[in-house]
């Protein structure tokens, strides 16, 4: 018998003073039975660094053609793709060529950075591009917030984070192995 997924409850407030956002979304998050606190909390910030109204979940692990994250506009057309992990080069080439930016959060300590190099070169041509990743002390760290229901903070000023549950905080500095040409 299939296991089911695990739902999550969580009221994220998001203060983003590099872009002026500052909102909080009541989020019902599915957590994939083979999915780790780790990435679910990555998930998560992945959803905070992005905070839109019209951005949503998708079904993630349970889909194959569908990113973690995207934002569609009014007319349905795909602006942002957020992925979560390390994607094939395939994956990363047909999603640039689906929505107008894609951003790949990538974490896991040297194997992401063996990740980024195999790709790297492979990555260049695609302007709409962006690969961010997260040190794996600090997606460690954030993985043991996780709890079935949570009120996040997430803070961010200068490209630096602050997450903070209850007495909890984890400061986070993602780092750009690409970015946007445009």
């Amino acid at each position: 018998m299939a296991q089911k997924s695990t739902i999550y409850k969580i009221e994220l407030s998001v203060c983003d003073m590099d872009r002026h956002y500052y909102e909080t979304h009541k989020l019902t998050v599915a957590k994939h039975p083979s999915e780790t606190d780790e990435r679910l909390m990555v998930r998560i910030l992945a959803f905070a660094l992005n905070a839109h109204e019209q951005l949503e979940m998708t079904k993630g692990l349970s889909a194959d053609d569908e990113p973690d994250i995207w934002q569609k506009s009014l007319s349905g057309e795909l602006e942002l793709w957020v992925a979560l992990g390390l994607p094939d080069e395939k994956i990363v080439r047909q999603s640039c060529g689906k929505a107008n930016e894609v951003i790949v959060y990538c974490y896991g300590g040297r194997t992401a950075e063996m990740w980024w190099e195999k790709i790297e070169n492979k990555t260049t041509r695609f302007d709409n591009l962006q690969i961010i990743n997260f040190s794996e002390k600090d997606t460690s760290e954030l993985g043991n917030l996780a709890s079935r229901s949570m009120k996040l903070q997430v803070n961010i000023q200068d490209g630096e984070v602050m997450v903070s549950v209850d007495d909890s905080i984890v400061y986070i500095t993602p780092i750009k192995w690409k970015n946007t040409d445009h």
